[in-house]
């Protein structure tokens, strides 16, 4: 099933909670190996020269903004400094790390990559230390917000511990610009949670309870903003009885098998009163009692909760 989201202006994006953790693409290695020579914060400059103390060193001052003409970010950042150089097993081993807004370390001369993480979102720089100097570099991760809701589409409110979204970006290939495979980059995030992302086009696909009440949209995020979009499905909670006669106690110790029209299984259960929240449209389910089989067809409406109940005719 799919609809278009209902996206409201976008507003600016709000300041981070002191604890959000900041993604990590792949091939970065999460675990600190950070040698006696590395420091997650640099030592006092000297007065006179602004140069560390340490001539044997230098220091990298990091500096991040949402974009160019921005505010500094003053929390919410994931400072990380790796070797440039890749283990044996293909990952960059991490020497230096800091949270907060912006970030001094002090290091050995060489070459590092310097990931920038902000939630989802995230740069990799290349930078070079040298002794005794000071390197100074701004981040602008072009990045925004991104926050989602789901309803009924009768504007009722969806209970939020029954959907889950998962956000896929929209990669491009090549220099053609052409559409390439959709990378997942969150999953089952709740209604109301604030993704941070980098600018661009995202695939969301939303799900409703378990079975096949699934939403999917195309949404862009925009640089230095909040975008709030709003899903909508078309889908009923049902609840199904196995009776010896209309409205009669539901029988214990049911196996349920529940069907499209075609056949295609689509769920199983075992109990008195299975549950499922379904897509709108038509089903079958088949009930086994006591070696007996009995069966149903029946359609779901969007917004009509309901019972349904299988009557378990004897054969003779």
């Amino acid at each position: 099933m799919t609809a278009e989201a209902l996206k409201r202006p976008p507003v600016p994006l709000p300041k981070p909670s002191p604890d959000e953790e900041a993604a990590l693409p792949p091939g970065f290695s999460p675990e600190p190996e950070v040698p006696d020579s590395a420091t997650p914060y640099a030592p006092p400059l000297d007065a006179d020269t602004g140069t560390p103390a340490d001539e044997n060193e230098g220091t990298v001052y990091l500096v991040s903004r949402l974009v160019k003409d921005g505010d500094p970010l003053d929390r919410g950042m994931m400072w990380r400094v790796y070797s440039d150089k890749r283990d044996t097993e293909g990952k960059l081993t991490l020497v230096a790390n800091a949270t907060g807004g912006d970030a001094e370390f002090r290091l050995d001369p060489g070459t590092y990559l310097v990931h920038a993480g902000f939630g989802y979102a995230g740069s990799t720089t290349r930078i070079q230390v040298e002794p005794g100097r000071v390197n100074t570099r701004t981040i602008v991760l072009d990045a925004g917000g991104l926050k989602l809701d789901a309803e009924l589409a009768e504007n009722r409110p969806l209970d939020a511990d029954e959907v889950k979204f998962d956000v896929y970006a929209n990669e491009t290939r090549g220099e053609t610009g052409a559409a390439g495979a959709r990378r997942l980059v969150a999953s089952k995030a709740g209604i109301g949670t604030m993704l941070r992302l980098n600018a661009g086009s995202y695939y969301v696909v939303s799900k409703y309870g378990a079975v096949n009440a699934v939403v999917r949209a195309d949404i862009k995020v925009q640089p230095g903003k909040l975008t709030e979009a709003t899903v909508y499905h078309k889908a009923a909670r049902i609840t199904l009885k196995l009776v010896n006669e209309p409205g009669g106690e539901a029988l214990a110790n049911t196996e349920w098998s529940l069907l499209t029209p075609g056949g295609d299984q689509l769920a199983e259960s075992v109990g008195a009163f299975p549950s499922f929240i379904l897509a709108e449209g038509d089903y079958a389910v088949v009930a086994k009692n006591h070696d007996q089989i009995f069966n149903r067809e029946f359609s779901v409406e969007s917004g009509i909760d309901r019972e349904v109940e299988v009557l378990a005719l004897k054969r003779n």
